[in-house]
Parts: structure tokens; C-alpha cells; sequence
């Protein structure tokens, strides 16, 4: 049993981690991982619809990345501080979980200042808890009802692509960083795997009679947090929001009752589906919080294939997705993709795994 944190670390060149999308959303390449028969083929992202047929259900998260990241000055010193917003804790006191860096110049009482490209203060915050290493909660203060807070929120965030990525955001990441069927806003990083499809792709699957359904799960810290234990058992994850409706659990049952391809398009869909089974193992409609952090040795119950980036070692995404496809085959797909220099990460390629 792969059971601990490093057997999930290899070798990456920095140069295969893609600092830029690809100039067409489905124009990525696609590594296909049959577990059956252990092979491995190269392809395009294009391609995906070779494997999907009449009755086939896909599963899309559609959460919507909201500009997460912002930059603050701290009270008297003026020292230059990036606030990272995770998490909304109560919207009539403004109250939200964030990170703060670098995390070792804020304590609780520090007010920031936020200012707009003018320069001109138009937000204040106060640290009134520490809630992790990184972590603090703040409170905003602004003159203006809740909406326009939001708006001036918004304003002064910037995307949040990851800090691997280490070019400045430009205009075209807030379209490109955000799926093309994002619409519940509360992510604070893309559900990558879904960037790939394009809208024309995404009529073309429907055209040959496979059905698109949608799930939600805000992506926030516990989809990205690292591990620090060795034993796999030992690890935590946070809590993200997750919402399942009636009519996209109906239609995953209608597929798995029909013996069709249930794809979770992401870990973040994967998840969702995953933490909420019910006895007879078929989805449940649903919406809460989910801690499920997914790893070898675990039976899935939903989904028979995935879709899925390449992702960072020694993180909980790559840990269930060598859940999901075996670890020796995947370990074996990830070496194949170094020597055909696969593009890693966010703005990387892909793998279907069926």
C-alpha cells in the first residue's frame, strides 16, 4: 500500500511547468491511461471526444474564481503585505479567513491599508485572530453597503494564479484562469482540469449524446494545502463548501445503472461525487462541507474514468489520482510525461484516465 508521503515525489524539470495556457483552449495535448490494459497513448485535448458516447455522463465543477489575491500596506511601516482571501466567515462583520505574507510581520491589533491604482487608501482591515502559521482572519472596514464592498473587493484583487506560475497575471488570465461554464462564485483557484474544454468542444460531446452535468466545490486551502506527515492516515484536510442538485444526481445514476462512462472532469469533481454516496452506492443531492482527502488503498464508487492535469508532487491531487488509476501506472504515466515533456500544472496538459 502507498501509503506514505514519499512515495509521491519525483523528478520535475521547472521548465515543464507551464507558465502560459495553450493558445486554444483544447489544443493541449491529452496523455489517455487505460487501466485495463495498462497502456498509454498521446493524444490532443480535442480528441476527449473519441471517448465518449451516447448515454455517457461527464461531471463538471463549476465553481468561479474570484480575484483573490490583494496587496496591502501594514499601519506605520508601510511594509508591502499580499493577502491571499480564502474564505468569507461572515459577510455583516466582513470577517474572512486569509493568508497573509510574509505571515511573520502581522500580528493581531496591525490594521492595512488597501489602495486603488491611484494610489488612493479606499480599504481598511484589522487582524483580529491568527488562525494558522500563514493564516489570520481580518476584519474589512468600508464605507458603503455590502455590495459595493464586494465590488471594491473585486477591484482591488488580482487573479490568483499560483505562485509556481511566475510571470505577473496579464489581462488574458482572468478569462483564461476561469473555466467557460464557471458560474457559482467561491473558488480561490480554477478547477484546472476543466480549462481544457472549449465551448465548441463541449457542444460537440453533447452533439453525440453525452450529457454535461455540474457540480459545485469552492476550491480553497484544503485542495492545495501541502502535507507535512509521512503517514498518509495522519493527514487533514480543510473543509470545502459542496453542493450536488436532484437533477445531476439523477442523471450520474441513469449513466452507472446503464453500465455508461461516468467521468469526473477534475480531483475537485472527483471529490465532490465521492463525498456523498449513499448506501447503495449511487450519488446523493446534497450540499455541505467536505474534509474527504482521498488515498491509496480506496474504492471509488462513482466515477469510472477521470480527467485530470499533472499535478505537484507530494500533494493530495496527485495522491488520488494514483488512487484512482494505480500507483505503478501512474508513476509510469508521470515518467513518460518528463521524457515527452508534458506541460505540468495549471496551464498545463492533461490525462484521461479510463
Amino acid at each position: 500500500m502507498r501509503t506514505k508521503l514519499s512515495h509521491y515525489k519525483f523528478d520535475l524539470p521547472e521548465e515543464l511547468i507551464a507558465q502560459y495556457p495553450t493558445k486554444e483552449r483544447d489544443e493541449s495535448r491529452l496523455m489517455v491511461v487505460n487501466r485495463a490494459t495498462g497502456t498509454i497513448e498521446h493524444k490532443y485535448f480535442r480528441d476527449v471526444l473519441n471517448y465518449f458516447d451516447d448515454g455517457d455522463t461527464l461531471i463538471f465543477n463549476n465553481t468561479k474564481v474570484f480575484p483573490a489575491r490583494l496587496y496591502g500596506k501594514k499601519e506605520k511601516t508601510g511594509a508591502k503585505i499580499e493577502v491571499f482571501l480564502l474564505r468569507e466567515l461572515n459577510a455583516d462583520a466582513r470577517l474572512w479567513d486569509v493568508l497573509v505574507d510574509p505571515a511573520r510581520k502581522i500580528r493581531v491589533g496591525n490594521k492595512l491599508y488597501f489602495a486603488d491604482e491611484n494610489g488612493k487608501d479606499v480599504m481598511v482591515a484589522e487582524v483580529v485572530d491568527n488562525t494558522t502559521s500563514r493564516g489570520r482572519t481580518i476584519r474589512f472596514f468600508y464605507d458603503g453597503d455590502y455590495d459595493a464592498f464586494k465590488s471594491a473587493l473585486n477591484d482591488l484583487g488580482s487573479t490568483p494564479l499560483p505562485k509556481y506560475i511566475t510571470r505577473k497575471p496579464e489581462d488574458f488570465d482572468e478569462e483564461r484562469y476561469q473555466t467557460v461554464y464557471a458560474k457559482e462564485i467561491g473558488a480561490v483557484a480554477a478547477p484546472t482540469a476543466g480549462l481544457h474544454f472549449s465551448r465548441e468542444l463541449l457542444k460537440r460531446l453533447e452533439i453525440k449524446g453525452a450529457n454535461l452535468t455540474e457540480v459545485t466545490l469552492h476550491v480553497g486551502l484544503g485542495t492545495f494545502r501541502s502535507i507535512d506527515v509521512e503517514d498518509l492516515s495522519k493527514h487533514k484536510m480543510d473543509a470545502e463548501y459542496y453542493s450536488i442538485n436532484e437533477a445531476a444526481a439523477a442523471q450520474v445514476n441513469r449513466s452507472k445503472e446503464l453500465n455508461k462512462r461516468v467521468c469526473a472532469v477534475g480531483t475537485t469533481s472527483m471529490r465532490t461525487i465521492e463525498s456523498s454516496v449513499s448506501a447503495t452506492g449511487l450519488l446523493k443531492p446534497t450540499e455541505g462541507w467536505t474534509n474527504l482527502f482521498i488515498y491509496p488503498p480506496y474504492e471509488f464508487s462513482i466515477a469510472n474514468s477521470m480527467i485530470t492535469n499533472f499535478h505537484l508532487p507530494k500533494t493530495s491531487l496527485i495522491i488520488m489520482v494514483a488512487a484512482f488509476a494505480g500507483y505503478d501506472l501512474l508513476m509510469e504515466a508521470y515518467q513518460e510525461a518528463v521524457k515527452e515533456k508534458y506541460r505540468f500544472f495549471s496551464y498545463g496538459d492533461s490525462m484521461l484516465i479510463i
